[in-house]
């Protein structure tokens, strides 16, 4: 599978020269299978870039699925330009979240008088699929839901392929338990072995002290989960929309220094906009 980063900025998308290495749009990942399925996570403002792409290149057929319904993760949506082709496939799957949980929160974005066009009259066809609190697939790929430890929720995702797994927990707090999410070594357990984990780092260790319970970790937490779960590459994830180019160098330095001393099996990077994973 090849992982696409279109957006990582946590909270709220940013712009100007000192965010151009790891951009400012929110989250959107791609992520194209063997079985030659595009797979779209999240609809942030990443999402804009991605679905021009996608017209370019002639692609009618596309999945969803969503980790939250916070602003950061689904803001992007009325900007996706294949929504108003009627010649556009789209199957969102509810993933672990009721009934309807997707057709509700992106219905509530583009109402007017918000939006212009409603998410009804979207032409595209758009097929809501079941919910699954378990595994369920896509084509080529099992894909595997995990509750997330943020304030309203979500979902984390282990996405499977050809005996390579990458495991996506963004927007997770493992310094405090939120109403449904889990311990940190439920986290480990279920990173175990991954080939590629992208985890929320936003907080670094003194920031973290001022902010436990907003719903994101200090890296040095994730840094600790990725070496007890023996992941092979952690990326860390949701940039702080304050933080520049050269602070998250800096972070990522600190980081190195960190897998160094403790002699920690793995590599780390801060996933920016455009970057890109083969699995």
């Amino acid at each position: 599978m090849i992982i696409k980063c279109w957006g990582s900025r946590g909270s709220i998308s940013v712009s100007g020269q000192e965010y151009n290495k790891y951009g400012g749009d929110t989250t959107c990942l791609e992520i194209r299978t063997q079985s030659d399925d595009i797979i779209i996570v999240d609809a942030g403002t990443g999402i804009r870039r991605l679905g021009n792409h996608l017209v370019k290149e002639g692609r009618h057929h596309f999945h969803f699925i969503f980790t939250h319904a916070h602003w950061d993760h689904i803001i992007g949506i009325p900007f996706f330009k294949p929504l108003y082709d009627p010649q556009i496939h789209l199957q969102m799957h509810q993933g672990p979240f009721d009934r309807f949980y997707i057709q509700k929160i992106l219905t509530r974005v583009m109402d007017p008088p918000y939006h212009p066009v409603p998410y009804a009259k979207s032409q595209a066809h758009i097929e809501n699929k079941e919910n699954h609190r378990d595994k369920f697939e896509i084509g080529s790929v099992t894909i595997e839901p995990i509750p997330l430890s943020h304030p309203n929720g979500g979902s984390g995702y282990k996405i499977t392929e050809a005996g390579k797994t990458f495991v996506f927990l963004t927007d997770n707090e493992l310094g405090y338990v939120h109403p449904g999410g889990l311990s940190v070594d439920e986290y480990i357990k279920f990173s175990a072995g991954a080939d590629l984990l992208i985890h929320d780092g936003e907080y670094t260790p003194e920031e973290y002290e001022k902010l436990t319970r907003f719903g994101h970790s200090d890296y040095s937490d994730v840094l600790d989960l990725a070496h007890k779960a023996e992941v092979k590459h952690l990326g860390l994830f949701h940039i702080n929309q304050d933080r520049t180019d050269d602070a998250m160098d800096a972070i990522i330095d600190a980081c190195r220094k960190t897998i160094e001393a403790q002699k920690y099996q793995y590599q780390v990077t801060a996933v920016g906009a455009d970057m890109t994973f083969q699995l």
